[in-house]
């Protein structure tokens, strides 16, 4: 999460003006944590996860509500994680067309074990405008844990039909927030 968050510091730095971040799924996390910087002026969480001070991906997911889906989060490899490419779609991309679900699953990015832990010292939400879309039909977030995080951070909650993967299969619902965000 360090790095991530470095990373994306450095691309706040080189902005010419205001900036609005935007994380979805983990990047939340990253945005919490980047966010506090000046130029920063709102955080939009898609369907992400939004920590308080001291918590983690893996303190967040520590205890799922019964009945809540399970992730096909595979055993790590070398330090990192994948999905099942045979439960992706039904989990991470439900509707999305079915081919380019298929081309997700097989080129996923690898997620380090080691972002599972970072911890969020001063979340940005805490002092900045926050914008939260929950994906009402997100099968690796459930939806009124994603309520829970948008209603702790005091965002402004957009509802909307959707997958995790809502920014693909429905972009204009992501574009809404975002410019409501930058308004």
């Amino acid at each position: 999460m360090a790095d991530d968050v470095a990373v994306t510091k450095r691309a706040i730095a080189t902005a010419k003006g205001d900036v609005v971040l935007v994380g979805h799924s983990y990047g939340g996390v990253v945005v919490s944590e980047a966010g506090n910087d000046t130029k920063v002026k709102s955080l939009v969480y898609i369907t992400a996860f939004a920590p308080d001070k001291g918590e983690s991906v893996a303190s967040l997911i520590a205890n799922p509500a019964p009945g809540a889906p399970v992730p096909p989060i595979l055993h790590p490899v070398d330090g990192f994680l994948f999905l099942d490419r045979g439960k992706f779609a039904a989990s991470f991309a439900a509707d999305v067309r079915p081919d380019l679900a298929a081309f997700m699953a097989d080129f996923q990015v690898p997620w380090g074990v080691e972002a599972l832990q970072g911890a969020v010292s001063e979340p940005a939400w805490r002092s900045k405008p926050s914008y939260y879309l929950v994906a009402k039909d997100d099968g690796m977030i459930p939806p009124p844990a994603q309520r829970m995080i948008a209603s702790r951070a005091g965002a402004h909650v957009t509802e909307a039909a959707g997958s995790h993967a809502i920014y693909v299969s429905h972009p204009e619902a992501v574009a809404a927030v975002i410019q409501q965000a930058a308004e």
